[in-house]
């Protein structure tokens, strides 16, 4: 799981600039290896959480105007398919959106 996430934080963080932040920690004190620890993508009201501090978490934020109205923690595979969702609903709507999900899609 370590190495999809991994690669989801670079993915989500090359294809849609200034809207995914990506927090990585090291591995181990003094280490240079560094791993993903928490990602976070707005989409619209929409905000993805990924967690990995105490084991996986996830979750989706409704927020308006930078304030957290409601907050659900859904399961991985939910989490992914409303991230998925929200990407595609966004494509439709944005060239930088349509050009981001076409390159997590085809790498």
């Amino acid at each position: 799981m370590n190495t999809f996430v991994e690669v989801l934080a670079d993915k989500l963080e090359g294809a849609l600039p200034g809207r995914v932040l990506v927090e990585r920690k090291s591995v181990r004190f003094l280490a240079k290896e560094k791993r993903v620890d928490r990602i976070e993508c707005q989409l619209g009201d929409a905000r993805y959480v990924l967690s990995t501090r105490n084991g996986l978490e996830v979750r989706r934020a409704k927020a308006v105007r930078g304030v957290v109205l409601k907050t659900e923690e859904l399961s991985f595979d939910e989490w992914l398919g409303a991230l998925a969702q929200a990407l595609a609903d966004e494509a439709r709507t944005s060239e930088q959106a349509r050009l981001a999900l076409e390159q997590l899609l085809a790498g």
